[in-house]
């Protein structure tokens, strides 16, 4: 009985410190750029482009996430006049991104969103959304992101998933 509980200590003590390792892994990476250079490169990297577009504008960052912000006004919404669905997703998926580049080597890798899936919780009709993203996996090829979209008062409106393969730059000569 002994050597079980001792053999349990030894694996937790492990994973422990595998966790702690991926951790501080992020840590430094992210200690790399501040906060505010993380969200002026992404405002940046977003001019001309659908994010633009929805006015998605990108306002907090941290150790473990990145948040965006997106109007809700009728140039987002369906038929019904509530937030569109696809907005949404854009918001998520535009967030989700957005976060993989910090794990990547710009000059040799690029990011491409290859599933996004999205529960739609809860309707707004004007307001403010904002979404978050949270990696939930972080492989040397595939990124898969939680995606909380919430309103004003934090209520969740949607709930996405969205997995990134990372590739390699094709050399050019």
């Amino acid at each position: 009985m002994e050597k079980g509980i001792f053999n349990f200590r030894i694996a937790f003590s492990k994973l422990c410190l595998i966790f702690l390792f991926n951790f501080t892994i992020l840590k430094l990476i992210l200690m790399n750029y501040t906060k505010e250079q993380i969200i002026a490169y992404c405002n940046e990297f977003s001019k001309n482009t659908l994010m633009e577009t929805l006015k998605i504008e990108y306002i907090d960052a941290g150790e473990d996430f990145l948040t965006a912000k997106m109007p809700v006004n009728p140039s987002v919404h369906q038929p019904m006049g509530l937030l569109h669905g696809g907005a949404s997703v854009a918001l998520a998926e535009s967030v989700g991104s957005a976060a993989s580049h910090f794990f990547i080597n710009p000059k040799e890798q690029e990011v491409r969103g290859i599933e996004i899936s999205a529960n739609h919780l809860k309707s707004i009709r004007e307001g403010v959304v904002f979404g978050t993203a949270r990696i939930i996996h972080k492989g040397r090829s595939l990124h898969l992101w939680e995606i909380k979209i919430t309103d004003e008062a934090g209520n969740l409106i949607s709930l996405c998933k969205l997995t990134n393969m990372v590739l390699e730059k094709k050399k050019t000569e």
